[in-house]
Order: C-alpha cells, then structure tokens, then sequence
C-alpha cells in the first residue's frame, strides 16, 4: 500500500454552523465545501490547510455513527485519513497484515472519494480513513 499524505483530519461537532464560524472568524480558515452525505447520516464542512483539509461532521441523525460519537465521546478528533492510490489493493494488503476492517468493500464519502475504515482496535485507539479520489485515477 502506498499512503501518498494526509488527505483530512476530521473533527466531530454538534453544530456545524457555529464551527464553521469559529473555524472561519476566529482561525482564518475559509470554508470551500458543505456537504451532506445521506448514507452516513453527516453532514460536512471542508477547510484547506496547506495541502491537508480539515472536515467538520455533524450527525443529521441522533442514531448516526457522528451522533453516537459525540454521546459517548464528546466532541472532537474523529478520525484520521490517508490518501491511496489503489484502495482496494490497500484493504487487501492491510487485512492480510491483521488490520480489522470496518469496511471490506469502499463506499462513497464526502468529494466523491472511495472511502473505507480500519478498526480503531487495529490501529491504536484512532479511527483510520482510507481514501482514494476515483477522478484522479481516470486521467
């Protein structure tokens, strides 16, 4: 598998709006997308940082994956994610190695990345994204 950086860093919060205003008014960053991805039940807000984004997510749904983080968590760092370039190849290769996979297949994400999640029991406590941008691929 070959992880090329850092593709986000995403941070749960119970309000969008209000993060995106302290992210904005306050840090200087300026949000370039929002985005509601139905199947996870999220919504989200995107922010460049040099070459690494920062992804906002708000449950849309109490029962949703956000939503039960920030019930037993709290706000905060969610997860990590890693650009690669063939990411069905990397989930082969990381499972083969013993990584628990939440994800066997990829799903769409957020930007219409192929997405897919390791078990944090797999990867020291921290929820890891696997990402792949299928555009980029078509050139």
């Amino acid at each position: 598998m070959k992880i090329s950086h850092i593709e986000h860093i995403g941070i749960a919060v119970k309000n969008l709006d209000e993060s995106i205003k302290f992210y904005e008014g306050k840090l200087g960053l300026k949000c370039y997308a929002v985005e509601e991805v139905k199947d996870q039940k999220v919504k989200t807000a995107f922010f460049m940082v040099g070459q690494t984004k920062i992804e906002l997510l708000e449950s849309t749904e109490p029962d949703g994956p956000i939503g039960k983080f920030i019930e037993r968590k709290g706000e905060g760092l969610h997860h990590i994610a890693f650009a690669v370039e063939d990411l069905r190849n990397a989930l082969d290769e990381v499972e083969a190695l013993g990584v628990e996979l939440i994800d066997k297949v990829p799903r769409k994400g957020a930007e219409n990345m192929d997405i897919a999640f390791l078990h944090p029991k797999s990867t020291n406590g921290i929820l890891t994204e696997l990402c792949e941008n299928p555009e980029l691929n078509d050139e």
